[in-house]
This record gives structure tokens, sequence and C-alpha cells, in this order.
């Protein structure tokens, strides 16, 4: 399957929700309408979407799958895959990456009329809308870092954390470019070389790392702090660097690369720890945070880390003189951003 720049929509009434970690394989995506998920990839330079995703969103059904099975029996051109639809392997709720039956846009329009709903024309015109979005985003790949930009500051981001963020989806662009020429072909290849770098930068790999802050279909990045983005930025970028450095080709000699990369983040992020005295592995993340500013809506918002990031009491400075600042809480001192 070929690759392609990562792109995200964003309107008022629509948010897309980037799922990179899933699989580590950033043609993967989680769309959401109306609050409910809709799976996408980005296959033959277009989006296509999980069409069981698709019919339980309009039909409401527990059973997806048979509602779909029995769509296909009794339309005849509808049961052979092409070209109404295709299998492409998406995340599925296991975190596995699995097959599913998919479709593109028209193909999706044809799957709907089928459908008796009144969700259908909605849903119609928002795939009408992701399409004509991906267009513009091949035609001008700028447009897909603005909307992207819009989406982290619509769900509370800091300017600041959202240039970090856009950094690190640039540099994990240019490394997976690496690797796709490199001789990665699956995403299990991805899923390999990506947990290298992570054991090496934080001592953890991608999955237990999600586990410990948490998450579950959420993506792993969105959840770091910015220590934990500048780790692996610098893991990231100094493993593609290796790449270029040894001309290496071939999983086995793409996974060493890796491991050399991630030990380079690894060796700043423990000296970083013996100068601040805590880890910077933790289970932030920002699920937490949404929580506690709806509790203290009244109060200054806090940098987007700092309310968690509390340093134990044999490392608190004194308490000031001064009235308590807005990085003060319940009288344990709070790391500034």
């Amino acid at each position: 399957m070929p690759r392609f720049n990562n792109s995200l929509s964003v309107s008022l009434k629509t948010c897309y929700n980037v799922s990179m970690e899933k699989t580590q394989n950033p043609n993967h995506h989680i769309a959401i309408f109306r609050g409910k998920t809709i799976r996408k990839t980005i296959y033959q330079k277009e989006w296509w979407f999980s069409i069981l995703d698709i019919v339980r969103i309009l039909t409401d059904s527990p059973q997806p799958k048979t509602y779909w099975a029995k769509m296909k029996e009794r339309d005849r051109e509808m049961s052979q895959p092409f070209p109404f639809w295709e299998q492409l392997k998406m995340p599925a709720e296991d975190g596995k990456m699995r097959e599913t039956d998919c479709a593109n846009t028209e193909g999706m329009f044809r799957i709907i009329q089928s459908i008796p709903s009144p969700k259908a024309e909605p849903l119609k015109r928002w795939l009408a809308k992701v399409g004509y979005e991906r267009i513009q985003e091949i035609e001008n790949p700028e447009l897909a870092t603005k909307r992207t930009k819009l989406l982290y500051k619509l769900k509370g981001y800091s300017e600041d954390w959202i240039e970090k963020r856009m950094r690190g989806i640039a540099i994990r662009e240019e490394l997976t470019d690496e690797w796709q020429k490199r001789g990665a072909e699956t995403d299990r290849d991805y899923e390999i070389l990506t947990a290298e770098i992570s054991q090496a930068a934080f001592g953890i790999k991608p999955n237990e790392y999600k586990k410990l802050k948490g998450l579950k279909r959420e993506n792993l990045r969105d959840h770091m702090d910015d220590f934990e983005l500048i780790l692996t930025m610098l893991g990231e970028r100094t493993t593609t660097e290796i790449h270029r450095t040894k001309d290496s080709k071939g999983l086995p000699r793409l996974k060493d690369d890796a491991r050399l990369g991630g030990e380079v983040a690894g060796t700043a992020r423990k000296q970083i720890e013996r100068r601040i005295g805590r880890p910077v592995v933790s289970n932030n993340n920002f699920l937490k945070n949404k929580v506690i500013k709806k509790l203290k809506n009244k109060n200054p918002p806090l940098t987007k880390f700092a309310q968690q990031r509390v340093m134990p009491k044999s490392l608190a400075p004194p308490p000031p003189a001064r009235p308590a600042s807005r990085h003060i809480a319940s009288g344990a001192a709070v790391m500034p951003k």
C-alpha cells in the first residue's frame, strides 16, 4: 500500500483524530461523525472508509457485520468486492491490524443508498466534504497542516505544544519515508521499528506506554508532554540520519539503527531525569487534564500538563512568602512549562 502525506480535516461540526500509534503507519486515521467513530485509510490517493462503521451508524445495529452480509446477499452487484469495496487492513478493537471491508466515497454513496435511514443525507454530505478536502490537500499539502493545527487548538492544546507536535509529525513522516524506501513493507514492520526506538528512548514500548497513560484508541503522542515529545523527535530524527549515513536496507539493519537512534534519546532522558529529580515517562494524559479544566473553569488555565505534573515533596521548594502563584496547587509546587 502506498504512503501519502498525513492529513486531517476539521470543521466546526466534524472533528478528526489522528491514530498514528495504533499501527505506526500514518495512513490510518479515526474520524468522528456525530460522536461515532469511523475508521478510514488512504488507499490509491483517496480516503477509504470502514463499511461496518458506516453501517453501524446508519442502522444502530448491534451486529453491523450481519447487516452488511445480508445486504450483499440481496444485491448481487454489491456482493463482489470490486468496484464497490475492497478488503483493507485497519486497526481492530484489540489493537491489531485486521482486514475489513472498505469503500471509497463513491462506493459509500452506493452502499448508503441501499440503507433506509434518516441519517443518510447528513452522512452523504459528510463523505462528500471529506473527499473534497482530501483532493484539496493533495493539491496543496499545506492545507493538511493548517487543519491539523486547528484540530489541536479546538481540543484545547497550547500553541507551544501544537508547534512541537507538528514538528514531530514532520519528523515522523520523514522517518517512515526512509523506512519505506529501505525495506519496511508491512504495518508490522513499522510497529517493530517504532517499538525499538521507544524501548531504547523510554525503556517502554508504545503499547505499554499507552497502558501506563490509560489510553485505548487515543493517539499516544497526543498525550505526551514537552519532554516526551522532544525526546521522541530526537530518537526518530537521529534514526533517520543513521539510516542515511549507513545506507541501511532491510528490516534487520533498520532495526539496529532504530535502537541506536533511540539510545541517543535514552541517554538524554536519563540526564534530564537526574537534573529535574523525577521520571520523564509518566501516566499523565490530556484526558485527565480536560477533566481538571472543567472542575477549575473559574481559574486561569495551567500549562497543558502542569496540572498533573506535581513534584515530590522532597524536591518541592519551601512555601513562598508571597501569595501562591498560579503554578501552586494544594500546597505542592507544580512545575511550570
